[in-house]
């Protein structure tokens, strides 16, 4: 596994040194370097979405996991639809950062003890581990966004505490 590291001094996971080496990433010098411990960060693949693969989830919402794999242990996505007019049950994630990537709609997120928040295209939702959220579709069509999970979502993450929102 190769480390790429930019002149300032920022570092990415990269790929095999067979593949890699000295280049230019967005007009700065990088070098490749090897990972001593071999940790695996990701491998390479496409993923593609299909629609028909959504399940409805206890959660209140319909999920696809778009990327939720042992290929990519550090990151997952899932595409989120939740119809008009309904609330994701509470929640929150443990061990887990997760952010909501709105692609379509509107809502309302209510996470931590912050006061309720308004959520349209374009909007980026930060959610540390332990955090309750949830999020509600104050819209006439789908709310649909991204749940972007690092480390990737597991169900054992889980913990469903909507009988027990005061819980922050």
């Amino acid at each position: 596994m190769l480390f790429l590291i930019s002149a300032w001094g920022r570092v990415a996971a990269g790929g095999h040194s067979s593949l890699c080496g000295q280049g230019v990433i967005r007009g700065l010098p990088t070098v490749f370097v090897e990972d001593p411990q071999n940790k695996v960060f990701m491998k390479r693949a496409i993923r593609r979405q299909n629609l028909g693969d959504e399940f409805y989830t206890p959660e209140g919402c319909h999920i696809i996991e778009v990327s939720n794999s042992s290929d990519d242990p550090d990151t997952s996505i899932a595409r989120a639809r939740l119809e008009a007019g309904k609330t994701t049950r509470w929640h929150r994630l443990v061990e887990t950062a997760e952010r909501y990537v709105i692609l379509q709609g509107q809502g309302r997120v209510e996470i931590g003890s912050l006061p309720p928040a308004a959520v349209t295209v374009g909007d980026v939702v930060l959610i540390p581990p332990m955090c309750r959220q949830r999020i509600t579709n104050t819209g006439p069509d789908d709310l649909i966004f991204l749940a972007i999970c690092t480390p990737r979502f597991s169900y054992d993450a889980y913990e469903d505490i909507n009988d027990n929102p005061g819980e922050k």
